[in-house]
């Protein structure tokens, strides 16, 4: 697995990068958002280890870049810990966020997550609902025959709400089996989540999926109507 660390204090990056490479990675670094978009842009990282306050362009600007052609799955290590920041940095496609000082052991745990989210067993069966079709093991959404693109995060979103289709989720449950470490409960990170899958699975078409149960949670369904 190639991974991709961006970050700006160099005894930070070489301590990340011996560490990683210590576990069986390989580690390229970049020192500013500029290099670091650049070389993210260029490569076929797995997994990319962002800092948020870099010289040149800052974290948010470089994800926000990256999510208009690349999917590659976003793990924010950041001193900046406040709710919003959080909240932003998942608004911007994040697939996880943690926070400076953290222990290592934690780090390769999300790493580790993060690169298996997605890659179901071989032999998976492709999930359907209504005109929506999601592949595990191919990594791919498509509705209408058109393709969605997703980041790791929100296709494994997805990929649980079609595995429980009709079965009412509560943000816990969704929190749980998707942010699976350490999730901070009370943001609003779910309902960014949620919003962020609707404008590319249904807001274009006119049969709606996900819907909201109030005070309940999230399912995702085919309703047919009258």
């Amino acid at each position: 697995m190639k991974l991709l660390i961006i970050e700006d204090e160099i005894r930070a990056a070489e301590y990340l990068k011996q560490g990683l490479s210590e576990n069986g990675y390989s580690v390229d670094i970049a020192h500013t958002g500029t290099d670091g978009l650049h070389v993210a842009a260029n490569g076929d990282h797995d997994l990319i280890i962002l800092d948020i306050m870099l010289p040149g362009i800052d974290g948010f600007a470089v994800l926000s870049a990256l999510r208009t052609s690349k999917t590659t799955p976003v793990l924010l290590l950041t001193a900046k810990g406040q709710t919003d920041d959080k909240v932003r940095g998942f608004d911007l496609g994040a697939d996880d966020y943690l926070v400076k000082p953290f222990q290592f052991v934690e780090l390769l745990a999300r790493v580790r997550a993060l690169l298996k989210r997605g890659k179901a067993p071989l032999g998976s069966p492709v999930l359907r609902v209504a005109d929506l079709e999601v592949d595990p093991v191919r990594h791919r959404a498509i509705r209408l025959g058109q393709r969605v693109d997703l980041t790791a995060k929100e296709f494994a979103l997805l990929t649980l709400l079609m595995q429980r289709s009709g079965e009412v989720l509560s943000r816990t449950q969704i929190a749980s089996l998707v942010w699976d470490i350490n999730f901070d409960s009370d943001t609003n990170v779910v309902e960014v989540a949620i919003r962020r899958l609707r404008a590319k699975v249904d807001d274009n078409f006119a049969n709606k999926l996900i819907h909201t149960v109030r005070g309940v949670g999230y399912v995702l369904e085919h309703r047919v109507t009258a």
